[in-house]
């Protein structure tokens, strides 16, 4: 067979091959298919011998409807454009509220380690044994509640040295003292411990401190009151920030008073002794025995407001349960000195354990109390290594119990890091975070902190819907100038300080106790700074607000090629401020290579060299 009859024979086997692809389908009577009339239905009767053992979940929900006989029909109707960023991290409605059902049906099996019998007989070797053993069988059930079931749970202290640092200070205290959280009570709280603390002896009392409770309005303070209440605790509200700026002020006022005595000393000393120096100083002497009876009599006022202070908090505690007043530093140790009524560990002195996660201001509330520092503070675990006791007065004396991560249910890892229990600067994925922090504090309230403007939903999406995390931080970002190499907006600079604030409590958010409506219980306040449009702003920040790279890809590209010069141009070089413009003449009609200084001409090889290197100007 000749080469020309190979290749018109291969052609014509690829042609009937695949040539009928392009053939328009029709019916028996020659006319065009409809829609209707394809078949692109299941084919039942079709034989399908392909092995399957993975699938995606699509790909199984397909087969499962295929074997129960469904088939589906697209309705393409009521279209709403989800967009995919802003719930990266976020929990639906649903998925929340079947979760937390489930973190209250799985509360009791939330515990912390005990620490095993023993008696005076015991060694210290035995004990340490059984001390290891009960902890390694804690830590298997609290894994096994994470697998089987599936529970987020805070990354607990897992050293057992943290964990008998506890035990001894629960068997020294009186009263066992939770410092929570005011903005998140519930979620530093443990429930067990209070528990434990009644099986090392029901003597002891538990009670729950509510740092940070200048964040809360007095009507939440009295919600969180009633609600301990129910939970048959005793609980009281403290803020150890506004106790140390207190406690400022008072050292500042008394050495001012201070300084102004001794100016007025020296000022006495300085004054001339004239003939009436003997009444001067019989006068002097009647103002200071004024001022000494004043300061017997103040002093007798102060005793006698403590008396006050003491029996109102007596009153509070038989009849009307818990008070929602912000304690300041006396009233707190008045009521540390009163709160415990039974037999004493020591004689005449009442032990206050003092227990509470890392970042609640548990060493705060220590430094406030004892008007100095005392301990260090710090929001690391680790910090202090063992428990130490201080007193307070000389009837009170407070035990220090390192800081603990005790386990507890949370629905996501982004609520971890708001509530300051994951450090920000670890993080990995700054968006989830964001993304929560977005859906919990409104936009307005975002852009009247910062004096920024948040880009608007797009064109299909819900005008009111949160920002979700790049929207907020290309702001931001572009608001503070933090921006990257290539010219945008630093998202993970950003995220970091914003998070810092919400964590601090300058954005803040407070939740609810259970069974109180969050939206109700927690409200903000109104636009404060008038809402600018978003097209009235430059281009530059309004590219900035939206990282559509194509869009600003387009729009720079427009810029650069809109003014068309015909000046030469190089390698390296745009300008050459000693070339004329080539489609300007001199004064005797030459094209190219005018100097700068017109009263010297360039020489005719100069002239001849610099046309042949931009001859092709002329040409194009």
């Amino acid at each position: 067979m000749s080469k020309k009859n190979k290749s018109t024979l291969g052609r014509s086997l690829i042609k009937d091959h695949y040539g009928q692809a392009n053939h328009k389908k029709k019916v028996n009577n020659d006319s065009m298919l409809h829609t209707t009339e394809v078949q692109d239905g299941y084919d039942w009767g079709r034989l399908n011998l392909q092995s399957v053992t993975e699938e995606s979940s699509f790909q199984e929900f397909l087969r499962t409807a295929e074997l129960a006989g469904t088939e589906f029909q697209a309705e393409k109707l009521n279209i709403a454009f989800v967009n995919p960023k802003s719930n990266i991290g976020l929990l639906s409605k649903t998925e929340e509220t079947l979760l937390k059902k489930k973190h209250f049906d799985k509360k009791d099996l939330l515990k912390i380690p005990r620490r095993p019998k023993w008696t005076q007989f015991t060694t210290a070797e035995d004990l340490q044994k059984a001390e290891g053993e009960s902890f390694l069988e804690w830590r298997r059930n609290i894994a096994l509640l994470q697998e089987d079931d599936e529970m987020l749970m805070t990354p607990y202290e897992k050293n057992l040295e943290f964990w008998r640092q506890l035990w001894r200070v629960v068997e020294k205290s009186d009263v066992v003292v939770q410092i929570v959280d005011a903005r998140n009570p519930l979620l530093f709280r443990s429930k067990d411990l209070e528990d434990y603390v009644k099986e090392v002896d029901d003597a002891k009392m538990n009670m729950i401190l509510v740092n940070k409770s200048d964040l809360l309005t007095p009507e939440q303070r009295q919600i969180w009151a009633e609600y301990f209440d129910k939970e048959n605790i005793k609980v009281a509200f403290f803020s150890a920030v506004q106790a140390e700026e207190e406690a400022k002020a008072a050292k500042l006022k008394e050495q001012e008073e201070e300084d102004e005595e001794e100016k007025n000393a020296q000022n006495s000393d300085e004054a001339e002794v004239d003939e009436d120096d003997d009444d001067s100083k019989a006068i002097a002497v009647e103002e200071l025995r004024k001022a000494t009876e004043a300061i017997i009599k103040g002093l007798d006022k102060t005793e006698e407001q403590l008396r006050t202070i003491e029996n109102q908090i007596g009153v509070v505690q038989k009849t009307q349960g818990n008070s929602s007043q912000l304690l300041n530093r006396a009233e707190l140790t008045e009521l540390f000195r009163n709160v415990y009524q039974g037999t004493k560990k020591l004689e005449n002195i009442v032990t206050i354990g003092l227990v509470g996660y890392p970042n609640v201001g548990k060493s705060s509330t220590i430094n406030a109390l004892m008007a100095e520092k005392k301990v260090s503070v710090s929001a690391t675990p680790g910090k202090t290594k063992h428990f130490q006791t201080l007193f307070l007065e000389k009837d009170i004396m407070l035990c220090d119990c390192p800081g603990l991560v005790m386990p507890s249910f949370v629905l996501t890892k982004a609520d971890m890091i708001l509530n300051g229990i994951l450090p920000i600067d670890q993080m990995r994925d700054h968006v989830p975070p964001v993304n929560l922090l977005c859906a919990r504090i409104p936009k307005h309230i975002l852009e009247d902190k910062y004096g920024i403007i948040i880009a608007k939903p797009i064109e299909g999406e819900d005008p009111n819907r949160p920002p979700h995390a790049e929207e907020l931080l290309l702001a931001y970002g572009y608001n503070r100038g933090f921006m990257t190499a290539n010219g945008q907006p630093d998202q993970s600079r950003s995220a970091r300080y914003v998070l810092k604030d919400y964590v601090n409590g300058k954005l803040l958010y407070c939740h609810a106790p259970n069974g109180v409506e969050q939206e109700s219980f927690h409200t903000f306040p109104a636009r404060v700074r008038k809402e600018i449009e978003e097209e009235s702003l430059p281009k530059q920040q309004q590219r900035a607000m939206r990282i559509n790279k194509n869009t600003a890809a387009n729009e720079i590209n427009d810029q650069f090629f809109k003014t068309n010069s015909g000046a030469p141009h190089a390698k390296g070089r745009a300008s050459f401020p000693h070339i004329g413009n080539s489609s300007q003449g001199d004064v005797d009609g030459q094209a190219t290579g005018v100097p700068n200084k017109p009263w010297r001409r360039p020489k005719k090889e100069k002239r001849e060299k610099l046309r042949k290197k931009f001859v092709h100007l002329d040409q194009h």
